[in-house]
C-alpha cells in the first residue's frame, strides 16, 4: 500500500469521530483558511463525493433499509469509497490540491469492526482494496463524550446507523481510540468539545506539519475561526 504522500505534490487530510463530533462544521472552516492561503481545496464526505458515490450514501443511510446485513453494509462503503478515490481523490492529489475528507477508511473500522463488530481483520482488509491503495497523510479524530455529541446529532431525526443507538455510538469512539494508539503517527486525537473556535485552534495545531502552516499563514487561520458557528 502507498501512500498518496509518496507520488504527488498535494494533501489528503481526513477528519474521523462518532456522529455529532463536530467534523463537518471544523472542516468548512478549515477548508475556507486554506482557500485564504492561495490553496486549491477539494472538499469531500463519506460516502459520497461522486454521483455514484452519492447513490450509494443514500441507500445506506435510508432507514427504511432495515434488513442490510452488516457485510453488505461494508461492501457499499468500500465501492463508494474506491470510486471516489479513482474518480475525485487522485486527480486533485496530483495536481496538488488540498483534499480535505470528512470521513474515510478510519471511519469504516470504527463503524463496522466497532460498531457492528465484525472481525477487524477482514475490515482492515476490505478497507485496503476499497481505498485503492491510497492512505490518508494525515487524520484528526474529534474525540468528544458520545452521548453529548449522539444528542446533537439526532436532535432532528436519525439516520439508519444513527438509530443503533448510543451503546454502538460508545463502541465506534473506543474502536477510535485503539486506531489511534495503532497508528499514531497519523491519527492525531484532539478535544472536540469546548466552543468551536477553540475546537478549530486545536485542528490548525494538529495539522501544522502536514499543511506546513507558514507564521503569515496562521493569521488567515486564526481569522477563520470567527467564521466557525
Amino acid at each position: 500500500m502507498s501512500s498518496a504522500a509518496d507520488t504527488t505534490r498535494g494533501a489528503f487530510v481526513t477528519l474521523e469521530g462518532v456522529d455529532g463530533a463536530g467534523k463537518t462544521t471544523q472542516a468548512d472552516a478549515l477548508a475556507r483558511s486554506l482557500e485564504a492561503m492561495g490553496r486549491e481545496v477539494v472538499r469531500l464526505r463519506e460516502p459520497g463525493g461522486t454521483p455514484i458515490s452519492e447513490k450509494i450514501r443514500a441507500i445506506l443511510l435510508d432507514p427504511d433499509n432495515v434488513a442490510m446485513t452488516d457485510e453488505c453494509e461494508l461492501l457499499l462503503y468500500e465501492a463508494s469509497r474506491a470510486q471516489l478515490v479513482r474518480q475525485t481523490v487522485v486527480p486533485a492529489l496530483k495536481r496538488g490540491a488540498v483534499v480535505l475528507c470528512d470521513r474515510f477508511y478510519d471511519s469504516t473500522y470504527a463503524y463496522q469492526a466497532g460498531g457492528r463488530q465484525l472481525d477487524e481483520t477482514l475490515v482492515d482488509r476490505c478497507n485496503e482494496l476499497g481505498s485503492c491503495g491510497v492512505k490518508p497523510d494525515a487524520t484528526v479524530v474529534f474525540d468528544i463524550d458520545p452521548a453529548r455529541a449522539f444528542a446533537r446529532a439526532t436532535k432532528d431525526g436519525a439516520d439508519r446507523l444513527e438509530e443503533e443507538g448510543l451503546a454502538f455510538q460508545r463502541r465506534v469512539r473506543e474502536a477510535y481510540l485503539r486506531l489511534a494508539e495503532r497508528e499514531g503517527g497519523r491519527l492525531r486525537v484532539i478535544d472536540a468539545s469546548g466552543s468551536p473556535d477553540e475546537v478549530f485552534l486545536r485542528l490548525r495545531d494538529a495539522l501544522s506539519d502536514v499543511l506546513l502552516v507558514t507564521d503569515d499563514a496562521r493569521g488567515a487561520f486564526e481569522r477563520g475561526v470567527g467564521d466557525v458557528r
